[in-house]
């Protein structure tokens, strides 16, 4: 059996935050990522891509050996991508949706692979308009993978509640907290997946797709927690983009805790009850709807929890592993997120005080730049993960 701290050490981290770009003085979206691409290329290397609209750009760590590496390297890369934006005139802005950019004003970023995307799934793909959170978690051993992600899959649900970021959607006030979670939905191949016996069953999944036509490789399996189809990571994929670098930084360290905890329970022979998908999809709804201001069900009882307590005892479910990873301090601030809210909840009240979606954008662009450190930090930034 292994230690405790050799079951912490093997959980490495990547991150990967998509961003938009937004010119300050309208504050709406610029379609400029080719611009920005070619020096930003010089300096990060493969830890800079563009994605699909070309007013989004997005980075992603080097393999973080624990939380404080992933820290430094994730607020070194919004450091360095702010400032080549702004020698554009422009600015990053971190959120799950833009509170009022159309998205038929957008322009496609012209690459083969996001042009077969787009004949695929037409307007479902030219409207993608979002802007996510991933996050991965090392798991060398595929097996273990899907027996971790098929225990995870409950504790979702409570994560996103705390990311939400996109409460609006083309200038309107959607009544959700999380509106982007709605318009991944119509993508095919999302959403919570159901649990698989064996990785050798998933495998067959896949292939099942492969031969039949649906896909061409994993890559368009866009579910909210995957076992990745050229890493051997487990990836997080549910989140919006939080505003703040700490949250990003507060939930990475909770889903490397969650899978440290289960896999130490796996190690235990101890079982984790599987609820089916559609039990989960109902919290995730509620996360969707009310962000941290509703209630979820706790399946085991068949009650409703307020999500603030629901996400307590997800804390201290885990808390036995997070010393051994050395999170502490970055899992502490989820406490900060149930107390002061999340983006969402932000935009919300700047929307409510100032009754202008502009200032909201002005928040945005300050928040998104909180904490993050004016001069980089030197260390090596890996490939990434």
């Amino acid at each position: 059996m292994k230690s405790e701290t050799d079951s912490a050490k093997q959980f490495t981290l990547g991150i990967e935050e998509e961003f938009q770009i937004v010119d300050p003085q309208t504050r709406e979206l610029r379609s400029h990522v080719s611009e920005i691409l070619a020096e930003s290329k010089t300096l990060l290397g493969e830890q800079v891509k563009p994605e699909m609209i070309q007013s989004m750009i997005e980075v992603n760590t080097g393999i973080c050996k624990d939380i404080k590496a992933a820290r430094t390297d994730i607020t070194n890369l919004r450091a360095i991508l702010s400032g080549l934006v702004r020698k554009q005139g422009l600015e990053i802005v971190a959120a799950g949706t833009h509170p009022f950019s159309r998205w038929q004003d957008q322009k496609i970023f012209e690459n083969a692979r996001y042009e077969l995307i787009v004949e695929e799934n037409q307007m479902i793909a030219r409207s993608l308009l979002t802007f996510g959170l991933h996050v991965h978690v090392g798991i060398p051993d595929p097996e273990r993978a899907i027996q971790i992600m098929n225990a995870v899959r409950y504790m979702l649900p409570h994560v996103l509640a705390l990311s939400t970021s996109s409460p609006f959607w083309l200038g309107v006030h959607t009544g959700l907290k999380s509106y982007r979670s709605e318009l991944f939905t119509r993508f095919p191949r999302t959403g919570i997946p159901d649990h698989f016996e064996s990785d050798s069953a998933f495998q067959r999944y896949v292939q099942l797709l492969i031969k039949t036509g649906c896909i061409d490789d994993a890559k368009k399996i866009y579910w909210d927690v995957r076992p990745h189809p050229f890493f051997p990571t487990l990836e997080f994929r549910i989140c919006d983009i939080p505003t703040r670098v700490d949250d990003t930084i507060a939930i990475a360290a909770l889903f490397q805790a969650l899978v440290a905890k289960v896999d130490r329970l796996l190690d235990q022979n101890l079982t984790f009850r599987l609820h089916h998908k559609m039990l989960i999809e109902e919290n995730k709804w509620r996360a969707v709807r009310y962000g941290l201001d509703g209630q979820m069900i706790d399946f085991g009882k068949g009650e409703e929890v307020p999500i603030r307590d629901v996400i307590r005892e997800l804390l201290h479910f885990v808390d036995k592993v997070v010393d051994d990873l050395g999170s502490r301090q970055e899992i502490n601030h989820i406490y900060t997120i149930l107390e002061r809210g999340t983006s969402a909840d932000e935009q919300l009240r700047v929307w409510r005080e100032t009754g202008d979606i502009k200032s909201v954008v002005d928040h945005l662009i300050e928040m998104t730049m909180e904490n993050v450190p004016s001069e980089v930090v030197p260390h090596g930034l890996a490939a990434a993960s």
